[in-house]
């Protein structure tokens, strides 16, 4: 079997087994060359060695162009197709097996299971399985919250490396970490907050090759009751803090009751005061309480605010994640001897502390029979059995770099079965993923799945044994064993009659790659499209779906049937309802997204979350379409050559007002009717685009308080749309004053080229929530910059009829008192860009000097603070020194 395209670079680059020196690369040999060395988007291609003197080689792609290159730049793979693959990894696990005929037997029946993709293995399993006695098997490790020290934060900085310089993603929960400025009495000094360690565990992440093949991937997780809670949740407006992990906020069933009945929720963290604080802190706030141990409030809240600020940051840019842990903890089969604290990186496998999970997907598209029509559910017993013992196989073969890694598992046997193929298989079966008959359909699936998975294990456990914390009373207790026993009786009773060996079984994974590279739909979800543009490490690569150019070959000139959907055809509530069917049969969690148009609204976006919570998901994440400048995934061009751009007034108006509005280039998302023209030859006209000025315009001015002072902000209509902003800011001849008025004449320009209305969402969207060394406000007041300041306005100008953001913080610094009034006033009683004292709550200055708090601050510009101050007839810096008299 050989794979093509794409399918065939991610093998040949991720998967198959690789000579340990490429550079001995021979003629004819097939190799992987690196033919464009970008540290973030390189781009792979697949060739055949021609010719080679010395260290120059040359090699002939695939589609048929030769490159001139060196052997430094080419990986010599060892597997050009999956066959020698499938046989590498039936013979390894299969070795795990004790008895020599059962290593034939088995051998034999997981080979089965590979060929034709019926089983697709985990990635780390693909690549080191039989290929390498340092890279693990497993995908998914949480590290236990760090210790709340500086050893304990580089120990834990040390193991997460570790586990990904061998190919593990990582999860972790930094709710260990004190807050923000709270004291740390050992060095006389405060805590820079657990947010600011996260930006250090990013920052390693990035720098980490995994296997040689990919970066780190890192889950940080924060609960919901920690004091850094709100800079958590925003903190990826902020560029570059950071860049490289996922982020998810644990969020409990009482904060959840709090945010419907409007209650105020505590932000509360350990007194660190406390006798046996350093020993037995852990992040486990109950234990923490059970041991009689005083805790300390830093702020109450309203609920329903800091669901808000949760909401607006998911709509803006997908993140933070939400994962409702304490249900997770009370479904987990592990629930009474190893509670779960955080998720692996994409979600699907919650963990405890030391905890891996092996994964491996069932093919659902291999499982059509298309002489009945319908699913040939014998296959797919068969296949989802032996993929039990595969993984549990798995367990004994793997390399254990960690002590706790080993403990814990061999203590557990936790696995991870899931599937792809879920979207190719239902429209093979004409069903429509997302609507009412699907929904029956999955129930019906995945819940087969879960009882032949939970049997198979059970028949192992009887012949090898349970895993050692086993208690058939406590784990047939676990939320989501009741369910399962209740449809499938019989599931109980073998569990009690032999045991399980697995504590829990299926995952399910999001299955990216290895999807990609199989040329099936991913994990659970739809196609994202059935044409688009996949943006990875090997390149920018254009994507067709097989099963829907194969039905239109077989129907010219028909479209598509209905039950041909893709992500964004679909509501997101569709989304949600087919997540909470699978999250039914699933005893660990789902990877899956729920995608919604670029128009879709924070208010939409909770409305969607809480909907999740009510039908039993354990975890919801949303993408917006547009909402990051850079998409994995487009079903527009990336580029579009010099002949297709070449088009008439009346064609890049149709193009303007069509869903494809906006190519992506590079990583920036520009307006088609924005790009260059200087160099054709019939080049669109700038006059006929530009909206010219009036002599008079009409519009309002808008009073908003910024971190920089108070702004005055004028907005003037054209044609009924925003086409000129004014600001004023600061004192006049001031770097603010002169950098605002800039601001607003570059927003002037833009929005009177082309089609204007449709460039005040552009504009809203890429000024909205940038943010500088400081905020004012809090929740929908909270103003992060003059550009943020210059979005809200837009915002409000182009709804009309509200009023502008009441901010209550004034830029020129106050007394405690009148701040203390200000705050009850607004009724929050949070004191904006202070810094809080964990004690009294009371507000505490930024600045030492007396001086500069009786001016406005500028922009320093040694390190770009607004913290430029007059201070003994002198510009000074008051965070780091620079003075314009030096």
């Amino acid at each position: 079997m050989r794979l093509e395209g794409l399918s065939e670079k991610i093998f040949l680059d991720r998967y198959a087994k690789k000579h340990p020196n490429g550079q001995l690369c021979k003629l004819g040999d097939t190799v992987l060359v690196l033919v464009k060395d970008d540290p973030k988007f390189p781009t792979k291609e697949v060739g055949v060695v021609t010719a080679r003197q010395g260290n120059e080689v040359t090699v002939q792609l695939r589609g048929g162009d030769s490159v001139e290159t060196t052997a430094d730049k080419l990986v010599l793979p060892l597997e050009v197709t999956p066959t020698g693959m499938w046989n590498r990894l039936a013979e390894s696990i299969a070795s795990a097996e004790e008895r020599p005929d059962k290593r034939v037997e088995w051998e034999g029946r997981f080979l089965d299971a590979l060929q034709d993709w019926k089983l697709v293995p985990g990635g780390r399993i693909m690549a080191g399985a039989g290929a390498s006695d340092e890279l693990t098997l497993f995908n998914c490790y949480v590290v236990p919250s760090p210790k709340d020290s500086r050893g304990g934060i580089m120990t834990t900085l040390g193991d997460m490396t570790e586990i990904m310089a061998r190919g593990g993603g990582v999860g972790m929960n930094l709710s260990s970490l004190r807050p923000r400025r709270a004291v740390v009495a050992g060095v006389n000094g405060s805590s820079s907050g657990s947010v600011s360690w996260g930006g250090l565990f990013s920052y390693a992440t990035g720098l980490i090759e995994q296997g040689g093949s990919r970066r780190g991937a890192l889950m940080i997780m924060l609960n919901d009751w920690h004091p850094d809670l709100l800079e958590f949740i925003t903190v990826k407006q902020k560029m570059g803090e950071v860049t490289n992990a996922n982020l998810s906020v644990c969020v409990s069933d009482a904060f959840m009751d709090a945010v419907k009945r409007d209650l105020e929720w505590e932000l509360v963290f350990p007194d660190t005061k406390e006798t046996g604080y350093d020993e037995l802190w852990d992040g486990d706030l109950a234990k923490w309480r059970e041991l009689g141990k005083r805790v300390v409030t830093y702020r109450k809240l309203p609920a329903r605010e800091i669901w808000h600020v949760m909401m607006e940051s998911a709509w803006r840019s997908a993140e933070p994640g939400v994962v409702f842990m304490e249900r997770y903890n009370k479904k987990s089969n592990s629930w009474y001897f190893n509670p779960i604290v955080s998720t692996n990186p994409c979600g699907e496998q919650g963990l405890p502390g030391w905890g891996v999970c092996n994964l491996s997907a069932v093919n659902l598209s291999q499982f059509y029979d298309a002489k009945r029509g319908g699913v040939d559910w014998d296959e797919l017993a068969q296949v989802t059995q032996s993929a039990v013992r595969f993984l549990d196989n798995v367990i004994d073969k793997t390399p254990y770099h960690f002590e706790q890694n080993e403990r814990n598992q061999k203590l557990e046997r936790r696995i991870g079965l899931g599937t792809m193929g879920l979207a190719e298989l239902m429209i093979k079966l004409g069903i429509r993923y997302g609507g009412e008959e699907s929904i029956d359909f999955l129930d019906r699936l995945f819940g087969f799945i879960a009882k032949e998975a939970y049997l198979a294990s059970s028949r192992l456990a009887a012949e090898k044994g349970s895993f050692p914390a086993f208690d058939a009373d406590l784990y047939l207790q676990s939320g989501f064993m009741k369910e399962l026993v209740a449809a499938y009786p019989e599931v109980g009773e073998a569990i009690r009659r032999d045991g399980i060996r697995n504590v829990t079984v299926l995952t399910q994974a999001p299955t990216g790659s290895t999807g990609t590279m199989v040329g099936t739909s991913t994990g659970i979800e739809p196609y994202f499209a059935f044409e688009y543009y996949r943006q990875s490490r090997l390149g920018y690569d254009k994507q067709l779906v097989p099963i829907a150019q194969q039905w239109l070959d077989e129907h010219p000139g028909e479209e598509l049937p209905d039950y041909f959907v893709t992500a964004m055809s679909l509501s997101a509530e569709d989304h949600i309802r087919v997540q909470a069917t699978i999250q039914r049969w699933v005893d660990s969690s789902i990877s899956k997204t729920a995608n919604c148009p670029a128009d879709f609204t924070v208010e939409e976006t909770k409305h969607l979350y809480e909907l999740a919570y009510d039908l039993g998901c354990k975890g919801v994440t949303i993408y917006r379409d547009g909402s990051r400048d850079v998409q994995v995934l487009s079903a527009g061009e990336k580029e579009s050559s010099v002949k297709d751009v070449e088009k008439s007034d009346a064609e890049s108006q149709e193009k303007a007002e069509s869903p494809t509005e906006f190519e992506q280039t590079g990583n920036l998302t520009v307006p088609s009717t924005f790009t260059d023209t200087s160099s054709r030859e019939n080049p669109v006209s700038v006059d006929k685009q530009y909206k010219r000025r009036p002599s008079v315009l009409r519009g309002a001015t808008y009073k908003m308080n910024t971190p920089f002072g108070m702004a005055y902000i004028t907005i003037n209509d054209l044609d009924g749309s925003p086409a000129e902003i004014f600001l004023n800011v600061g004192k006049a001849g001031s770097d603010v004053f002169a950098m605002a008025e800039a601001l607003g004449r570059v927003c002037s320009l833009f929005l009177r080229y082309g089609d204007h209305g449709s460039k005040v969402k552009l504009l809203v969207k890429h000024l909205k929530g940038i943010g500088g060394t400081g905020a004012i406000g809090f929740g929908p007041n909270r103003v992060e910059s003059i550009a943020d300041a210059v979005a809200k306005a837009l915002e409000m100008h182009i709804e009309g009829g509200r009023e502008p953001l009441d901010v209550v913080f004034q830029s020129e610094m106050v007394s405690d008192e009148l701040a203390a009034a200000q705050a009850a006033a607004n009724g929050t009683g949070v004191y904006p860009n202070y810094a809080t004292d964990s004690e009294t709550g009371s507000p505490r200055d930024h600045f030492k000097h007396k001086a500069a708090m009786e001016t406005h601050p500028d922009l320093c510009p040694s390190c770009g603070s607004a913290t430029l101050m007059s201070i003994e007839g002198c510009k000074q810096c008051t965070v780091c020194g620079f003075s314009k008299c030096n």
